[in-house]
C-alpha cells in the first residue's frame, strides 16, 4: 500500500480534454419546454422517493438507550464508545474529523487510510453486505485497523446508530461512500438500490441536518448519471435526465435530494462523479478484476461491442487519483449553515467530475492485462446487451482542476501494473491460508 503514503502528490500538467460544447440549436420555447419537463419529472421522482422513505422509516428519532442489538452484533457501551472516540481523534487542531460511510469498500478504504495518515480523525461505518465476497471487505477492515481506523458494523438506514455516533463524536465532515454499486445487478435486485442509494442517503442527511454543528458532506455520485448523453467529454453542465440504468437513476435522484437538503436545511454538500475507478483492493465485479481472474484460470472472457460494431471505452481512473480528488473536496468544503435542522444562510452546493480524461477501449485494457500477466486471453466478442451499460465514458475535469486542483497522473498501464502486483500477492496469500 505504498501508493497511499503520499495523499496529495505533485501535480503534473493538466491532460487535454478534447471535444467542444455544441450549443443547442432548438428555439428558446422548446428549450423552456424541455427544462420544464425535466424539472417536473425529477420533482415528482424525488417526491415519490421521499414519500417512500418516510413510509418505510417512521421514526428517525435519536436512540433511547446507549446500547442496542444490531443483527448478530451490538453497539454502544463504554468500551465501544472509547474505540469510536479514539479512532475519530485528530492529531492537530487544524485536522478534520470525518465519518466515512462504506469504509470497508474499495474507495472507502483508500480514503480512510489517506485521511488517517495525514492526521485527521476517521471513523468508518460499513454493513459488510454480500454483494461481492465479504472476505475481501474483512481484509480491508484489518488493513484499516492497522492504520488506526475503527469500522463500526452497521447500516446507514439505522438512524439510531447514526444519531449515537454523532452523540459520541462531533464530526466536522462526512465522506459518504456507502452505496449499492454495479449497473447490471440492478436488474436482479432493484430494491437494494433504492434502499441504499436513496433511502440510505436520505436517512444520513436527516441525521446530519439535525446535528449541532452540522457537518460538511462529500458524497459519491457517479459518471453513470450522464446516461445516454452523447456529447464528449461529459461536463457537469451537461444534461443528466436520461439515465440508462436504475443504478444511474438512483445516483441522479441522490443529486436532486442533495440539492433539496442544501436548499432547505443549509447542508454544505459536494457530489463527486467517479469515472470507472480501478486499482489494488478493488471490486471483484469490475471488468479489470474479473478479466484478471478469468485470464489466469484460462477461462474465456466476454468483450462487448456497440450495436454498430463500435468500440466500447471507459475513462479508467486510478484509485490514488480519486483519493486526491476526495481529499481536496473535503479540504475545500465550506461549513454548513444550519443548526438543529434550521437553515441560517445559503450553503455550498457543488458537483465535480473525477476522471482521467483519457477513454481507453476495453480491448486495449485486455491487451495490457495479457502483457502484465504473460497469458493470452481467450476473447469472446459479443454485442452489448441492454442491461444499462453505455458505450463510452469520458470526463471533462476542468472544473475539478480549477476548484480542487485535481490532476490525475496515473496512466492505465501503470495503474494496472500496480493492481496485478497486488492481485497476485493477495490471492497467493489467500490460497496459502486455505491450504492451512
Amino acid at each position: 500500500m505504498s501508493q497511499l503514503k503520499t495523499t496529495i502528490s505533485r501535480l503534473d500538467d493538466l491532460p487535454s480534454t478534447p471535444g467542444k460544447f455544441k450549443p443547442d440549436k432548438h428555439t428558446p420555447y422548446v428549450q423552456r419546454l424541455r427544462l420544464h419537463s425535466k424539472i417536473t419529472f425529477w420533482s415528482f421522482f424525488v417526491a415519490f422517493i421521499l414519500l417512500f422513505f418516510f413510509l418505510t422509516h417512521p421514526s428517525v428519532a435519536p436512540p433511547s438507550s446507549s446500547r442496542r442489538a444490531l443483527g448478530s452484533d451490538s453497539w454502544g457501551g463504554r468500551e465501544w464508545e472509547r474505540r469510536v472516540s479514539r479512532s475519530a481523534r485528530k492529531r492537530s487542531d487544524s485536522g478534520l474529523t470525518v465519518l466515512v460511510t462504506g469504509a470497508a469498500g474499495f474507495v472507502g478504504t483508500h480514503v480512510s487510510v489517506a485521511l488517517k495518515r495525514r492526521g485527521d480523525g476517521v471513523l468508518g461505518i460499513d454493513s459488510f453486505n454480500h454483494y461481492y465476497d465479504p472476505s475481501l471487505k474483512r481484509a480491508r477492515q484489518k488493513l484499516l485497523e492497522r492504520a488506526g481506523v475503527f469500522v463500526v458494523e452497521g447500516d446507514i438506514n439505522d438512524a439510531s446508530l447514526l444519531h449515537k455516533l454523532f452523540d459520541v463524536v462531533a464530526f466536522t465532515h462526512v465522506m459518504h461512500l456507502a452505496a449499492q454499486a454495479g449497473v447490471r445487478y440492478a436488474m436482479q435486485n432493484p430494491g437494494s438500490y433504492v434502499n441504499s442509494n436513496i433511502a440510505g442517503l436520505v436517512n444520513l442527511l436527516e441525521v446530519c441536518k439535525s446535528a449541532n454543528p452540522q457537518p460538511s458532506i462529500v458524497w459519491a455520485s457517479s459518471s453513470s448519471v450522464y446516461g445516454l448523453n452523447s456529447k464528449v467529454p461529459f461536463s457537469e453542465k451537461d444534461r443528466t435526465d436520461q439515465p440508462a440504468s436504475l443504478y444511474a437513476a438512483t445516483k441522479k435522484a441522490g443529486e436532486e435530494i442533495a440539492h433539496t437538503y442544501n436548499h432547505i436545511y443549509g447542508l454544505s454538500i459536494t457530489g463527486l462523479r467517479f469515472f470507472t475507478v480501478y486499482g489494488p483492493w478493488g471490486r471483484p465485479d469490475m471488468a479489470y478484476f474479473f478479466f484478471t481472474k478469468d485470464i489466469l484460470k484460462g477461462k474465456p472472457i466476454t468483450i462487448f461491442e456497440a450495436s454498430d460494431h463500435g468500440t466500447v471505452a471507459r475513462d479508467f481512473t486510478y484509485i490514488d487519483d480519486i483519493v486526491k480528488g476526495c481529499l481536496a473536496a473535503l479540504d475545500t468544503a465550506k461549513k454548513s449553515t444550519g443548526s438543529g435542522g434550521k437553515k441560517k444562510g445559503p450553503a455550498q452546493l457543488r458537483v465535480f467530475n473525477l476522471g482521467n480524461t483519457a477513454p481507453i477501449p476495453v480491448t486495449e485494457l485486455v491487451s495490457i492485462l495479457e502483457k502484465l500477466l504473460k497469458v493470452k486471453a481467450k476473447r469472446q466478442v459479443l454485442p452489448m446487451p441492454r442491461n444499462g451499460d453505455v458505450k463510452f465514458t469520458h470526463a471533462n475535469i476542468s472544473l475539478a482542476h480549477r476548484e480542487l486542483g485535481y490532476r490525475p497522473t496515473t496512466d492505465l498501464e501503470t495503474g494496472l501494473k500496480k493492481f496485478v502486483r497486488w492481485y497476485l500477492n493477495y490471492y497467493s496469500l489467500e490460497k496459502k491460508k486455505s491450504a492451512w
